[in-house]
């Protein structure tokens, strides 16, 4: 959807308007369309209603005193754009936008570095299905009497020992593909409600 333009009598005002939304256009691309629309729509009807007041300054400066109130684009929709980056996220599960929405947020506190630290540890169980395929033999889920021993690559001289198992065999590859996709929707999921307390 396409904002309507603001009219202006002065050239230089117009000038000044365009540049500014443009500023804002290029503060909001990383979201949706429809959430651009929503914040450039903000914006203009804000600049409208505060030209339309009977104030007896000229146009030029009764609009740069609307676009200082507004304030810098820059600094403003920052925080904006990290929360509905985050939102569009959450509500998605698409890895791409959670990574951009963590960048976005990282520097709204350290739960947000948490939470891309515990993104990146996927990349693991994708690791492990990798080294799988180059050496089935020397990866896996290793026990040792009955319990719990090594989730990886073991050396040679520990594959000899006759205490030491692989459990899943065959399995292994499904397991880890399970783990990933469980694992990513668990987080994402308890992003989701860190965001809907932080709301509260």
């Amino acid at each position: 959807m396409k904002i309507k333009e603001i009219q202006f009598k002065e050239d230089a005002s117009r000038r000044i308007y365009l540049s500014y939304m443009k500023r804002i256009e290029r503060m909001i691309r990383p979201l949706s369309k429809t959430d651009q629309t929503e914040v450039l729509l903000e914006f203009n009807s804000h600049i409208f209603e505060g030209l339309a007041h009977k104030h007896q300054k000229n146009e030029i400066v009764k609009l740069v005193d609307i676009l200082e109130k507004l304030g810098n684009p820059e600094e403003v929709l920052k925080p904006l754009i990290a929360d509905k980056k985050l939102e569009e996220a959450t509500r998605t599960f698409n890895p791409i936008h959670l990574f951009k929405a963590l960048a976005l947020n990282i520097s709204n506190g350290v739960s947000y570095f948490i939470f891309g630290i515990l993104y990146l540890s996927l990349f693991g169980f994708v690791f492990l299905i990798y080294a799988k395929f180059n050496n089935p033999g020397g990866v896996g889920l290793y026990k040792k009497n009955n319990s719990f021993m090594a989730l990886g690559k073991l050396n040679e001289g520990y594959l000899q020992n006759p205490n030491i198992s692989e459990v899943l065999d065959s399995w292994f590859i499904p397991v880890m593909l399970l783990s990933i996709i469980l694992s990513y929707l668990l987080i994402t999921l308890l992003l989701k409600l860190k965001r809907s307390i932080n709301k509260k």
